[in-house]
């Protein structure tokens, strides 16, 4: 292949631009001057003969062939960057290191605590800290940005080349009533559901969920009666009201135990929720981001094997 006049500074401006999608931010990312990048980004698009990225309201947007190379070059400058300095293989117990985790409230409920504790027995110097988002777009953005090393979460509704992914759990909807309730005692069928009112939980503040669009499509309404931003006191507020409550199974596990509270399947079919572990393509390398993501792999696991 001809490398006629594309140089390697070239390809880490193109890797800078297909992060930051802006010229400003990329020039920055790369330590150079924007009217650098504005040139790198002239010399790249006569180099492969395409715009490469085009103008919009919202920043740079790469054009097909973009797109195609990206996971090359971000391939390549990666094998480059550790052959010209070999990471040293990470010691958990001896490692001195911080980690940022992007995560919204249900896998911080269900999963963060095993997290810490293998922690602290297999890294006591490692210091984790945690960052929550609700959108499950934003953890393209945050890792993007450097702010988080990796999340946990649902899959954003794009995918894209450069944000890595492996799946680590899934999880059921329950619906929780109070135990002295008509439902509890006869039995929790369609009709007997839609009799009672409801909490939505909804980090988005949102008056309409999962089941509400699953009742749409069979020409049904539930009546909602509380909206909450997160889940933590959904099992008191069911022990002290009628309402019910349909919510991820793990996220009230302790309910199980209340002998206050009764939990039924729901009577509308419901999917379960898979959650992924993400990170960035630039990270995927660093062995000590290897580490924790296999850390994070093991506590799941746990977690599956758990009743």
């Amino acid at each position: 292949m001809d490398f006629k006049g594309l140089d390697l500074n070239l390809l880490v401006a193109f890797d800078a631009l297909m992060e930051e999608r802006n010229v400003t931010r990329a020039a920055a990312k790369a330590a150079v001057s924007q009217p650098a990048m504005s040139a790198a980004l002239s010399r790249l698009r006569t180099h492969f003969a395409d715009p490469l990225f085009i103008r919009s309201a919202s920043g740079l947007l790469p054009t097909a062939r973009a797109k195609e190379i990206s996971l090359h070059v971000s391939n390549a400058l990666s094998e480059l960057a550790n052959l010209l300095a070999p990471a040293e293989a990470f010691t958990p117990e001896k490692g001195s290191i911080s980690f940022t985790l992007g995560m919204p409230e249900y896998p911080m409920m269900v999963l963060l605590p095993g997290i810490t504790a293998a922690l602290r027995r297999r890294a006591p110097g490692v210091t984790l800290h945690v960052r929550t988002f609700i959108d499950r777009d934003e953890s393209v953005q945050m890792l993007d940005s450097g702010e988080v090393d990796m999340v946990i979460g649902i899959m954003p509704t794009q995918s894209e080349s450069r944000i890595l992914s492996l799946p680590l759990f899934s999880d059921e909807f329950v619906t929780l009533v109070r135990r002295d309730s008509e439902a509890a005692r006869e039995g929790m069928t369609l009709d007997a559901y839609l009799r009672m009112g409801h909490i939505l939980v909804s980090p988005e503040g949102h008056h309409y969920g999962q089941v509400d669009e699953r009742l749409r499509e069979m020409g049904l309404v539930r009546e909602l009666r509380l909206t909450l931003p997160t889940m933590f006191a959904v099992s008191e507020i069911v022990r002290q009201t009628h309402y019910a409550a349909t919510v991820l199974r793990r996220s009230v596990l302790v309910s199980e135990n209340d002998e206050n509270i009764a939990m039924f399947k729901p009577p509308v079919g419901m999917p379960e929720i898979p959650f992924h572990l993400l990170w960035h393509r630039r990270s995927d390398g660093i062995s000590a981001q290897q580490w924790l993501r296999n850390l994070i792999c093991a506590q799941s696991a746990e977690l599956l094997s758990a009743p």
